[in-house]
């Protein structure tokens, strides 16, 4: 099986997906965004070169719950991983986002180091 080296950030703030893709960026990643879960859904079925997605959980029209069940009920997407990024911090927010069938969660202000272990985990 080829590797899968991109990263798909899935925001609706252009904010957050410029300081995700920086950081990520600096630390050699190759990162593409959406700036919705239509939009992201969209490119997940075109790149075939896409290995995970940092997807916001709050966004309108199509929120990151319903993407990623999505995703799950996709043969061709349901083993990308998808990591929850959200500023939803509240005690069981993060067994929710789990429970939705992301692989991984991360609370916004984003801890870099935090999201590049997960991304290790996740990725090797």
């Amino acid at each position: 099986m080829e590797k899968r080296n991109e990263i798909l950030i899935i925001d609706d703030d252009s904010k957050n997906i410029f300081a995700l893709s920086a950081v990520l960026k600096s630390k050699n990643y190759s990162c593409i965004s959406a700036a919705n879960a239509y939009q992201g859904l969209k490119i997940l079925s075109a790149d075939k070169n896409i290995g995970v997605v940092l997807m916001d959980m709050m966004m309108p029209d199509m929120d990151g719950y319903e993407a990623i069940n999505r995703m799950k009920n996709d043969e061709k997407l349901k083993e990308i991983p998808v990591i929850a990024v959200t500023a939803q911090a509240m005690v069981g927010d993060r067994e929710k986002c789990l429970k939705a069938g992301a692989d991984g969660y991360i609370s916004k202000p984003v801890n870099v180091d935090e999201l590049l272990r997960l991304l290790n985990k996740i990725i090797s």
